[in-house]
């Protein structure tokens, strides 16, 4: 019999996210690495039926959600908590390879309350700590600066939702007080503050077809605000029913300067988009895919009239609008896929993503922006 695999909730979501944008079986179960094109297709059934608590359910036997598995025979159950309980030595075994990360206090009070029923010696060899180490962490005098910055750290991930690393930790606390970011990564190690947002990364196919040129050519900086601007849609599949956001971004600062959402992805829906712009320079370019809307006559006579320099990236290849994916793909790990809304309404999706893009146009700082948000770089830009 084969090895079951387990995969994690991310990637069945994110799965069911491509196939419902349209991303074929093949290319899905190539990019996430799924192994059985049968367990994509139980994926999206639970999905479609309301049922996406199942995602969660170990890998073994399938069985309905809140009533425990069932057993055939008393011998199936023993060997089920045989196998619980050998995990569990093995996971205290792996406290052996973990010591230089184990936090001392923890430590401390998890032989105080156990001494009772354990020797101190036995307890230290259980967890893979010297009884000499034991003795001198609970003599040592608590560090009150060290246990302060840690409760800064603590503060600024959880009001980021675990978002910044600690490059941007550090440099949010720079702000306030000098701090070394190797005793901001070796805290956030210890106590388990690391960013949450997994990079995702998207391979290039299809033959190149032009129908603008490609005057952007992947020169993504920009000297001055609303000289070049990318747009593209993304899929928002959180909801009852499928919705669209269109954005677009000034490659000056990073800045989200128009965002529609709707339920339809047709013209009326993109030109919308383009109706929040600003008064544009003589020299501005917009750049985006070679989706059919942004393809239409429609669309290329309103650019058209704005004075704005069309440019398309090449068929297949969505690196070329690189900073606009990056984006959508940023707003997604940040939101949904960090607080589980996989299943939620149309009206907390919204408002989901019109918070977000406000946060991250205001709030939210990037290294390349010295550790500023785009609203700021911009204002003192000008």
């Amino acid at each position: 019999m084969g090895t079951r695999v387990s995969y994690p909730v991310e990637v069945k979501m994110k799965a069911i996210e491509l196939r419902l944008a349209g991303v074929p079986v093949k290319e899905v179960m190539e990019q996430l690495n799924i192994m059985n094109y049968t367990q994509l297709k139980v994926w999206m059934k639970w999905y479609k039926q309301g049922e996406a608590h199942r995602l969660e359910q170990p890998v073994g036997k399938q069985y309905s959600y809140g009533k425990g598995p069932k057993y055939d025979s008393e011998a199936a159950r023993l060997e089920t908590e045989n196998r619980f309980l050998r995990q569990q030595i093995e996971l205290l075994k792996k406290y052996n390879t973990m010591k230089r990360s184990v936090v001392p206090e923890i430590i401390i009070a998890f032989i105080e309350t156990s001494k009772s029923q354990m020797s101190i010696q036995g307890l230290c060899e259980l967890l893979g700590v010297s009884r000499a180490s034991y003795y001198r962490w609970r003599k040592q005098p608590v560090n009150k600066s060290d246990e302060r910055l840690t409760e800064r750290i603590r503060t600024l991930c959880v009001e980021h939702k675990f978002r910044y690393g600690y490059r941007k930790i550090t440099a949010s606390l720079s702000e306030e007080t000098p701090v070394n970011h190797k005793a901001v990564q070796r805290i956030m190690q210890r106590e388990g503050l690391q960013c949450k947002v997994k990079v995702k990364k998207r391979k290039q196919t299809g033959a190149p077809t032009y129908v603008a040129d490609h005057l952007l050519k992947r020169q993504f900086k920009a000297d001055k605000p609303l000289q070049k601007l990318v747009t593209d849609i993304t899929y928002l599949p959180y909801g009852p029913k499928m919705l669209y956001l269109s954005s677009i971004l000034d490659l000056f600062n990073g800045e989200v300067i128009a965002a529609t959402i709707g339920d339809t992805q047709d013209t009326a829906f993109v030109l919308d988009t383009l109706s929040q712009l600003p008064t544009l320079p003589e020299d501005c370019m917009l750049h985006s895919d070679q989706g059919s809307v942004y393809t239409s006559a429609a669309y290329q006579q309103t650019v058209k009239g704005k004075g704005i320099t069309m440019s398309m990236s090449r068929k297949g290849t969505p690196a070329d609008n690189a900073c606009i994916e990056s984006f959508h793909a940023t707003l997604k790990c940040e939101t949904f896929y960090l607080d589980r809304l996989t299943c939620t309404t149309t009206a907390i999706v919204v408002q989901t993503v019109t918070d977000y893009i406000d946060y991250y146009n205001n709030i939210r700082i990037q290294t390349k922006l010295n550790n500023q948000s785009p609203s700021k770089y911009r204002q003192l830009a000008v």
